[in-house]
């Protein structure tokens, strides 16, 4: 597997940092401490600030290649007392490269520490907040100072689609993104005032990591891309792309809940990904949820399905809005009924599922 997710995200870094500096430049001759940035209480020079500490402890992240999974590094950024903005704007674009280097060179499957909302984020989780950062931070400069911006819609779409995952795409993806980060209005619909970004969820499930889908990654999934994933021979499988397809079109409408979405099976011991599973939808009013999986031709019968079930359906139940799962399963394909069986599955019988149809019907109660 040739690995582009790297450079894609490093690219879409420089590119916004690139901009950045470009726009700023144009305001190097005012007073930064004098002029409050946008609709944030801080000054443009304590905004270039942190927008520096936030792009230097990415960077510090990955660098770390997860030894840091509880907090960040113990360390921040300091600018010279008397720096005035062109310094200012030489050190974003210093920090900026060093975010680009670590992505350049981070593996695709190592994650550190980041609060929002799981604990930790992986290398396209880092870019896409870099991006965020970038992108949002020289908007409120450039707002305080009178300069027109904006960013290409590429780079706000880049963010929206890694870590905005419940944010409903809108008519165009820069007023979505100012929207949804609570600096600017959308036609029809309500203000935001609080926000957080959403990295994905991994699991861990015996040999095997469940990684959280993006709706990212599920749009190059269900198009026939690999989603940035290593698969083994025959993957990702049919059913892995139809799943990668209903989240993204959960995604489009606004109704994807990404904890109830698509992972997909990393194997540990090569980091090749060996099939696709998760939920139909977020649970009902009555707390029921449907699960499916699949995997790869060559990665069945060792036990892999059963192992990523048991974790998942462990996962879900401890939830309080979930009480019970439910699966449907071929009448003639007996290894996955096995599969079912072994997690903890009990048949049942369902008004939608015909008792001597095509499919049987699985419940798993918390």
């Amino acid at each position: 597997m040739t690995d582009t997710g790297g450079k894609r995200a490093a690219e879409a870094v420089e590119q916004a940092m690139t901009g950045a500096a470009r726009v700023l430049r144009t305001g190097a001759e005012r007073d930064w401490d004098a002029v409050t940035a946008g609709r944030l209480e801080w000054s443009c020079r304590t905004t270039a600030e942190h927008l520096a500490r936030a792009l230097l402890g990415y960077a510090g992240q990955l660098a770390g290649r997860g030894r840091h999974m509880d907090a960040y590094a113990p360390c921040t950024l300091v600018v010279d007392d008397g720096t005035d903005p062109a310094g200012l704007i030489g050190v974003l674009e210093t920090v900026g490269a060093l975010l680009t280097a670590a992505l350049r060179t981070t593996p695709p499957r190592v994650r550190a520490f980041h609060p929002f909302p799981h604990r930790s984020a992986n290398r396209e989780g880092f870019a896409a907040m870099g991006v965020a950062e970038v992108l949002l931070h020289t908007h409120d400069i450039a707002e305080g100072l009178g300069l027109p911006y904006e960013p290409p819609a590429g780079l706000a779409e880049f963010a929206l689609m890694r870590i905005f995952p419940e944010v409903r795409p809108g008519p165009a993806p820069w007023p979505t993104l100012l929207w949804a980060t609570g600096r600017a209005g959308l036609p029809g619909r309500e203000p935001v005032t609080d926000w957080l970004w959403s990295n994905n969820l991994v699991l861990p499930a015996g040999r095997l990591t469940l990684e959280g889908v993006t709706p990212a990654a599920a749009a190059d999934l269900a198009t026939g891309g690999d989603g940035g994933f290593d698969w083994v021979e025959g993957g990702p499988y049919e059913g892995t792309r139809e799943a990668a397809a209903m989240t993204l079109k959960a995604y489009e409408t606004g109704v994807h809940r990404p904890e109830f979405g698509l992972f997909v099976l990393v194997r540990k011991e090569d980091e090749r990904a060996v099939g696709g599973m998760g939920f139909h939808g977020p649970p009902e009013e009555d707390g029921r949820t449907e699960i499916g999986y699949d995997l790869a031709p060559s990665a069945r019968g060792n036990g892999y399905a059963t192992e990523a079930l048991r974790a998942l359906a462990a996962w879900a139940l401890a939830r309080p809005d979930v009480r019970s799962l439910f699966a449907t399963v071929e009448r003639a394909n007996v290894p996955s009924q096995r599969v079912v069986a072994r997690a903890g599955f009990r048949p049942v019988e369902v008004a939608d599922v015909e008792p001597e149809g095509e499919l049987l019907a699985y419940e798993l109660r918390a």
